[in-house]
């Protein structure tokens, strides 16, 4: 690769760079990456690494068994998961049927228990968790943690495809 980039390239073509790194080689090869972009290098990017392509990426061509069958920009294939989700973990797991009760006005669809946490995709980012501490207080159920989680490139792929990008299908 550093050779590649002695000749300053226009576009630069990239399979996996950062396969086999450690963390901090990683980060410092996307530092590396962004800085060829900013210069003007067009950078075409293949990776399995999904935050690779989220962190790098202006535009993403989902591919799937050899087709591409979604591209935008990250927060465009986010959207398309669903937006923001609002994850609640009680102090008493009992409490979910009345937590769901209580926080199904915020939601676009229906609350689900998972892994002992409520989970609800919200209408609305803006003041979602100060509204849910405000209703689960008001109906008397402890809250022990909540967090606002946007979907990762890796929630979109499952989404859109079905399955984990390292499953094989059989013959």
């Amino acid at each position: 690769m550093a050779a590649s980039l002695v000749a300053e390239p226009p576009i630069l073509f990239l399979d996996e760079p950062t396969t086999g790194l450690d963390p901090r080689s990683r980060l410092e090869l996307w530092e590396v990456i962004e800085q060829l972009v900013a210069g003007g290098t067009t950078v075409l990017l293949t990776t399995q690494y999904l935050d690779e392509a989220d962190r790098l990426a202006d535009d993403i061509a989902v591919i799937d068994h050899g087709k591409v069958i979604a591209q935008g920009t990250p927060d465009e294939l986010k959207e398309r998961v669903g937006g923001e989700r609002l994850v609640v973990t009680l102090v008493d797991p009992d409490d979910a049927p009345r937590a769901i009760e209580v926080l199904t006005p915020m939601c676009s669809d229906t609350p689900a228990v998972e892994d002992g946490a409520v989970k609800l995709y919200v209408r609305q980012r803006a003041g979602a968790i100060v509204e849910a501490v405000r209703l689960l207080d008001e109906a008397g159920v402890g809250v022990d943690d909540i967090g606002l989680h946007r979907p990762t490139m890796d929630d979109v792929f499952l989404a859109l495809t079905g399955h984990a990008a390292e499953e094989e299908t059989t013959a």
